[in-house]
């Protein structure tokens, strides 16, 4: 359990870590952040919005209960990427200039194993774990 627990909170704090990163980019006003939007087809107001939905997906993962919540969060963080990966590509951005995005994937997959792994432990401690399914 004690691995599990370790490996859970490693890549969900490096996850959130990332998410908050990018958010709080996204909510300071710069011209990089305006000229990539611009670049990849989005308009100003979209930035903003995908950060605050950041925000919100970081607390929903590290606020202990609502599982479906949790969920929500992973496959928001999902679609970001895979909507980030899909506008470099479609814009003709060279695999270089996307490819670091696919880290975020790694986290999100490993964080998000790894929390079902440590919910299935948990449950089989407290004996409401059924093995026959």
């Amino acid at each position: 359990m004690k691995k599990v627990n370790i490996i859970y909170w490693v890549f969900t704090v490096l996850l959130a870590v990332a998410m908050l990163f990018s958010a709080i980019g996204g909510l300071m006003p710069n011209a990089e952040g305006e000229a990539m939007m611009k670049h990849i087809g989005y308009g100003p107001h979209v930035l903003p919005l995908l950060s605050v939905l950041k925000i919100l997906g970081v607390i929903a993962l590290l606020v202990p209960r609502f599982p479906r919540l949790k969920e929500w969060a992973y496959a928001g963080f999902t679609f970001d990427l895979i909507g980030a990966v899909y506008s470099f590509v479609a814009v003709g951005d060279p695999v270089e200039n996307w490819a670091p995005i696919l880290l975020g994937f790694v986290l999100i997959l490993v964080s998000y194993v790894y929390w079902h792994k440590k919910r299935k432990l948990q449950a089989q401690l407290n004996g409401k774990y059924d093995t026959s399914s």
